[in-house]
């Protein structure tokens, strides 16, 4: 390649649009970043109000010495108005549950960037299984367009069914039933049951996105939790947690949300037979019940391209629990990240970090009850669940104050699915751990896994099955190599 010159009408951008080259002078010629290079321009002229802009690719080839020279002519033609935006395909969502994510408007300029805003917030919604827009001329006139939103319902009722299974340990199950939008109108409403032997959980949930006209989301949860940390010894004892919290969402750009919430709970610390040694000297000093009030504060950017199968983007999450008034005080916060990068359209390489970390407050000491469990789905597949970290005397594992988990995944499509991201095939390697508040973080003491797995968009819920081995352990944990969830994200 010699050289690269725009011709034609840039609307007096010519700088803005060099910047978008895909092919460099004294690089060899790909017509593969010509293609992207011409895309990128029509995207561009798109952002401006010009639907119809034509990008010409004219190649000068020099055979005999092997050399070429392009030159992209640009015809932007007419600019453009939205007449009319209209839904296809939502047999069971209301238009107005879809529309409210819109924010390229009817009677308004053309705008690409706003359009592909649109179809991104309508597909994170997870109600579809596709979205695509469509653009059409309105038909006798010279400036006008229609833009059609083609979508393709998934059911949005979940039933999530999760189990897992180990030579040193029983079949557990969790199960529940999650409707995301509730009669087609968006809200979202759950019961969450827990039935394995280290942990029994009720859940009641409720989530109105739209609570205010702005967009402020509201969420109830009303829960009885209780536990039972995995014992080799026995479980004649039981943590036994109800609660109530309220937590809104504001929306503070097209991608950040912030949340605010308040609760409300109980635990108690029942039974004494096979106790851990940390549970019982909790109790001893301060008791067998605790009260909180945690307030909470947390953030999220959701930049993915899509919340069901993400092939792009990224994901941030920061979650503060703070306890200011009751018997228990204590500072939890979770920060999460995940990133998508698209290697091809058909294979995307996908990490996720998630750090968590507990303080205790007042003088008192981070509660117990309160502590970060890993192993598992989630954190470190090929692990069993919740038993990394400390171990008690009584062979209790107890989880820890601090948290790491590391993970990625490669996802290839199955054969002959051709681009079908709803059934893919993902390598994974894992890296964490959990720690107690006297212990030393190294990495010495980080755990690891890699392994094979299956992603499927089943019509219950997304399926994640995978089987892996644990390349970083030590002699006393435990290994679950054959682990499968419905419902579960990474």
């Amino acid at each position: 390649m010699t050289s690269v010159k725009l011709e034609g009408d840039y609307l007096g951008k010519e700088e803005d649009f060099k910047t978008l080259v895909k092919i460099k002078p004294g690089e060899a010629y790909r017509a593969e970043a010509v293609t992207d290079t011409t895309k990128e321009f029509s995207e561009r002229f798109g952002l401006f109000g010009y639907a119809f802009a034509r990008i010409d690719a004219r190649p000068e080839i020099d055979r005999a010495n092997g050399r070429v020279a392009l030159t992209l002519v640009a015809d932007p033609s007419r600019r453009v108005y939205v007449r009319r935006i209209n839904i296809a395909g939502n047999t069971r969502t209301r238009d107005e549950v879809i529309r409210r994510e819109f924010r390229q408007f009817e009677s308004s300029w053309y705008d690409g960037q706003r359009i592909k805003l649109s179809r991104d917030r309508v597909d994170r919604l997870g109600y579809f299984s596709e979205v695509s827009v469509d653009t059409t001329e309105v038909p006798g006139t010279q400036d006008q367009v229609d833009l059609t939103f083609s979508i393709k319902e998934k059911p949005t009722g979940n039933l999530l069914v999760g189990a897992g299974y180990s030579s040193a340990d029983r079949l557990s199950l969790t199960a529940s039933i999650k409707q995301e939008n509730v009669f087609g109108s968006g809200n979202y409403l759950g019961i969450e049951v827990n039935t394995s032997r280290s942990s029994r959980t009720l859940v009641l949930s409720t989530v109105d996105p739209y609570f205010t006209i702005d967009g402020i989301s509201r969420a109830f949860d009303v829960y009885y939790r209780t536990a039972k940390p995995i014992n080799s010894q026995g479980e004649q004892y039981q943590l036994v947690t109800p609660g109530v919290a309220v937590r809104f969402g504001i929306p503070f750009s097209e991608y950040d949300t912030v949340f605010v919430g308040i609760g409300a709970e109980r635990t108690e610390i029942k039974g004494g037979a096979a106790m851990p040694n940390n549970l019982y000297l909790y109790r001893l000093q301060f008791g067998a019940i605790s009260n909180s009030f945690p307030l909470t504060l947390g953030w999220t950017r959701d930049e993915r391209d899509s919340a069901l199968v993400p092939n792009a983007g990224s994901y941030k999450r920061i979650n503060i629990d703070w306890t200011p008034a009751g018997n228990t005080r204590y500072l939890r916060t979770n920060l999460q990240y995940q990133h998508y990068w698209p290697i091809t359209r058909q294979y995307t390489f996908a990490i996720n970090g998630e750090v968590g970390y507990g303080k205790g407050l007042a003088g008192r000491p981070y509660p117990v009850f309160k502590n970060f469990y890993g192993g598992g789905l989630g954190t470190v597949r090929a692990f069993d669940q919740g038993s990394l970290g400390p171990a008690d005397v009584t062979g209790a594992y107890v989880g820890g104050n601090r948290r790491l988990n590391l993970n990625s995944e490669l996802y290839v499509p199955v054969p002959g699915a051709g681009n079908d991201r709803t059934l893919r095939v993902f390598g994974y390697f894992d890296v964490g751990n959990v720690w107690g508040e006297s212990e030393k973080i190294t990495t010495d003491s980080l755990r690891a896994s890699a392994g094979l797995g299956l992603s499927w968009i089943s019509p219950v819920g997304p399926l994640k099955l995978s089987w892996g081995t644990p390349i970083r352990k030590k002699p006393n944990d435990r290994i679950e190599r054959l682990q499968f969830q419905i419902g579960t994200a990474f």
